[in-house]
């Protein structure tokens, strides 16, 4: 079967080598061995913002070759995706577990996007994980609150973790969208 060229383009330099930076940091704090090669072309795929290369190889099927894949179009945001926005420095990072209910589960849903589909953690995997996605030093909190929203699930004795398989609605994917574009996840 011939390889079909798929273009690349990417708004910010910078901000794919930092995206790419972070995933493969995170890896390694998790001890996971380094991406394969799909798994790379999924990182870069999600550093442009497409979900990953078979979204990006779709789009490129629909657009002429020369063309620059373009950026997702602004959404308009609710007022608790906008006050879930402000829960993160400058960093990406969430500062504060939120007081109000709704605007912590927008947060949550960012740190759910941190872990892998199909992979199992240890409980010291999890928190290094979380320990990297907030500044407030509490993972066992945000742990809970994975659990307790369903986003991650967990053996009763707490042995194994894994990452519930959960689609957001529409207003948190675009607070989710916004979170990416202003961060680059």
């Amino acid at each position: 079967m011939p390889r079909i060229p798929v273009p690349y383009a990417a708004a910010d330099i910078s901000a794919v080598a930092k995206t790419i930076k972070g995933a493969l940091d995170a890896r390694h704090a998790s001890h996971q061995p380094p991406p394969s090669h799909v798994e790379l072309l999924n990182l870069l795929s999600r550093a442009t913002g497409v979900r990953n290369f078979q979204a990006l190889k779709a789009g490129a099927a629909r657009v002429p070759a020369p063309a620059v894949v373009a950026e997702p179009a602004a959404v308009e945001l609710s007022a608790t995706a906008r006050k879930a926005l402000m829960q993160f420095d400058a960093a990406g990072r969430l500062v504060r577990l939120p007081n109000k209910f709704s605007v912590q589960q927008m947060a949550m849903w960012v740190l759910w996007t941190r872990f892998a589909s199909r992979r199992d953690y240890t409980e010291k995997e999890v928190n290094a994980i979380l320990n990297a996605q907030h500044t407030f030093g509490d993972p066992a909190t945000l742990r809970r609150e994975l659990v307790n929203m369903k986003l991650l699930g967990r053996e009763s004795d707490c042995s194994r973790y894994w990452k519930e398989p959960r689609r957001p609605d529409g207003d948190t994917r675009a607070f989710l969208q916004a979170w990416r574009a202003k961060f680059r996840d």
